[in-house]
């Protein structure tokens, strides 16, 4: 982790020692709001269910900074709130934010996350997809994801343990490193893949 993360990191668990929820959830969405909302439009393609989904984010983390206990990184878990969303709006896509009301209440909140959205938004769409960018997407999605969050968030292999796998809250130390180390192997394989594809059609 950057002393920039770490510094942002200790910003916001001061805010959530003193209970300034309303602080600790603007600076997270300022410090990766943009990066989360191009995780999600990479893994959903349609901006508007990536908008959609970044909401019920937003939503998911006002409601649960104040019971997260920082056993791993908040940009960590971050993705991990990300992804759950992700879940529920495949399962019931007609779930949309608008039915949420704890932002609502909140017209600072709510106005940054619609900034965030629309800003990351209009940048998505200036880049042509390339080929290489299309090979990441005939991946499996669990595959994706693992390539997103390591090598274009560059996030940790603990946290990334956690990310991708929902049992790893109630894991030790020593199952953690059996999970990191899995997921390394799982990285390597993919990434020699990826290369043998790109040699196939010319693009290295």
């Amino acid at each position: 982790m950057t002393d920039e993360r770490n510094a942002v990191e200790a910003a916001i668990h001061a805010a959530c020692r003193t209970g300034d929820f309303r602080r600790a959830t603007t600076q997270a969405i300022e410090s990766y709001g943009e990066e989360l909302v191009g995780f999600l439009i990479a893994r959903m393609r349609r901006p508007s269910d990536a908008s959609d989904v970044f909401s019920m984010f937003a939503e998911d983390l006002w409601k649960g900074l104040p019971s997260f206990e920082w056993r791993c990184s908040l940009r960590g878990w971050c993705y991990t709130l990300a992804r759950h969303a992700m879940a529920r709006h495949a399962r019931s896509p007609q779930n949309r934010p608008e039915r949420n009301l704890a932002l609502s209440q909140h017209q600072e909140l709510s106005a940054l996350v619609d900034r965030v959205r629309s800003t990351t938004h209009a940048f998505a769409k200036t880049g042509a997809r390339d080929r290489v960018r299309a090979l990441r997407e005939s991946l499996p999605e669990d595959d994706q994801t693992l390539l997103i969050l390591r090598v274009d968030r560059q996030l940790s292999w603990r946290d990334l343990a956690r990310v991708m796998n929902d049992d790893a809250g109630n894991m030790n130390d020593a199952e953690l490193s059996k999970l990191e180390q899995r997921l390394r192997q799982r990285f390597k394989r993919l990434k020699d893949r990826l290369r043998e594809q790109a040699k196939a059609e010319g693009l290295l």
